[in-house]
This record gives structure tokens, sequence and C-alpha cells, in this order.
């Protein structure tokens, strides 16, 4: 209960200085990881995405356990995870599968935080209008998880994690472009988009927005309001999923630096570099 209300007074406190500018919240550490897609912590562990493998590090880093079969036993075929979640010992993640542009079996798929190993899914609703995960983040006021699109960032999609079944979406407006990851607290959700220019140096952002009413309904268009600019990465490049520890109130950043990525695609390394450095950053108020 003590460590619940500690985290709730450290999250509100980032949100506030995040909504104020970049300044309050301090980068006091930055170490590289495997994985490329989504990373999240339960304040004992990282657990982090790459698109066909899971990874388990301490927080100081190390390397504990991975995945390398993640699709194991899966229904349907599945070949990409996204950003991910983690939750009272479950590790949620968005998967799909995804060929020459085409998106589908998009699932919600939830590990074992312990062992990393496949337990269960919780199918896509087709008539949502979502055509791609690029993350996702559970609701843990309202007991739901919450879906994001890379193609069409115009909406975010809400389940329910009791009844697997679909609750309904908001709209974004104006849209964040390029939505990587995703994490929910305290009513709102923080977005990270890649929509900085990597080759003109230009940073990509965190993006802030209200998924509720003041009723607890949830809202039909919400307005992002920017969070935090990224501008202190060691190279601009990708930006990808982000989580908060649930113990300490630290906000984690996945980032990807040394790949030039042209529409989502890999197109070569950029200059001083012969392969893709994945790196978390890490802020504290």
């Amino acid at each position: 209960m003590k460590k619940a209300v500690i985290y709730l007074l450290l999250a509100s406190a980032l949100i506030s200085c995040g909504r104020r500018g970049p300044e309050p919240l301090k980068l006091v550490n930055v170490f590289p990881v495997e994985g490329r897609q989504g990373v999240a912590t339960d304040g004992e562990f990282y657990y982090v995405s790459s698109s066909t493998a899971l990874y388990k590090y301490d927080l100081k880093g190390n390397l504990l356990l991975s995945n390398e079969n993640p699709f194991e036993g899966m229904a349907g075929p599945l070949n990409h995870i996204g950003d991910i979640d983690v939750h009272e010992g479950e590790i949620f993640a968005g998967c799909e599968w995804t060929m020459d542009g085409v998106i589908d079996n998009i699932q919600i798929v939830i590990y074992d935080a312990e062992t990393l190993l496949y337990k269960r899914a919780i199918p896509w609703n087709k008539n949502t209008g979502q055509v791609e995960c690029c993350g996702l983040a559970v609701d843990r006021e309202h007991g739901r998880v919450w879906m994001s699109d890379w193609v069409k960032g115009d909406h975010l999609y809400c389940y329910d994690l009791s009844t697997s079944e679909y609750v309904g979406k908001v709209a974004l407006n104006p849209e964040p472009i390029l939505q990587q990851g995703i994490y929910f607290m305290k009513g709102k959700m923080i977005i990270s988009c890649d929509d900085g220019d990597a080759d003109k140096d230009e940073p990509d952002n965190l993006y802030i927005a209200d998924m509720y009413d003041h009723k607890g309904n949830l809202k039909v268009v919400s307005e992002p309001k920017v969070f935090r600019v990224m501008s202190d990465f060691k190279k601009n490049g990708e930006i990808e999923g982000l989580t908060f520890n649930p113990l300490n109130g630290e906000m984690t950043v996945l980032a990807n630096r040394g790949t030039r990525i042209v529409k989502g695609v890999p197109k070569g390394f950029y200059e001083g570099y012969d392969k893709e450095i994945h790196e978390l950053y890490v802020y504290s108020k």
C-alpha cells in the first residue's frame, strides 16, 4: 500500500513537471539493451521487447533471461512485437503479422514475467478501425488494456482485461504521428512518437492526453499536448516504448540510434555506425 501511494505521488509530480517542459525530468542513466521495440518495468526488473524476442534485465542493465521464440504455441502467424507493459507478474505485448505492408492477426499477448513464456492472448476486434499495433499499455485503474496504431494514429483502442471484450476508442486530435509506445497513468496516456527527422537532427517527442472525462467515461476526442521533447538522446534516431517505475516513479524510454529508418524500414547506417544501438534512457524528477 505504501509503495502504491509513493508511486502515485511521484507519477503525478512527473506528469505535472513534464507538462511545464523538459527541464524537471532529469536524465540519470543510459545503458544498452538487446531489444529495439518496447520496455516495461515492475520496479524490480526491466522487460525489453525486440521484434521477435523478449529480454529480462536487472535494474543495473544485466541480462538475466531471454525468449527468442516468443510466438511458439500461438494462434496464427506472428512475426512482430511492439511496445510492452507489465502488470501483476504478466507481460502484455502487442503482437501482429506484417509482411510487405500487409498487417494481420493483431493480438494482445500475455507472457509470464518470471519465465517470459506465453500464457494467453486477447484477439483484436477487426471492426474497430485499427490496422496496426505498435504498442500497448495496461490501464490498472479500470482493469483495461489500450492499443496504439503506428499506421493510423488518430485513435487509441481499449479492451477489458477480465472479459477480453473491446470497450471502445478515443480519438486523438491533432493526431500524434508515427506512434511507437504508450503508457497509461492516472487517467492519462503518454505517447512516444518518432516524429523528429533524424536526418535533420530533429528530436522525437512524448505527448500526453486524457482518456476519460470528468464522469469517468471514455472521452470521444482528446487533444494531446507535448509532454517532453527528447532532445537529450545521444543521437536523434528512432524513439520506441516507454514505462514508469511503480516503486520510485522514474521514467524510462527506449531509443535506437545508428540505423537510417525510412517509413519504418531500415535503410543502412549513419556515418560512424555499422550496427544499430538500443539504449534505455532513465529519467527522474
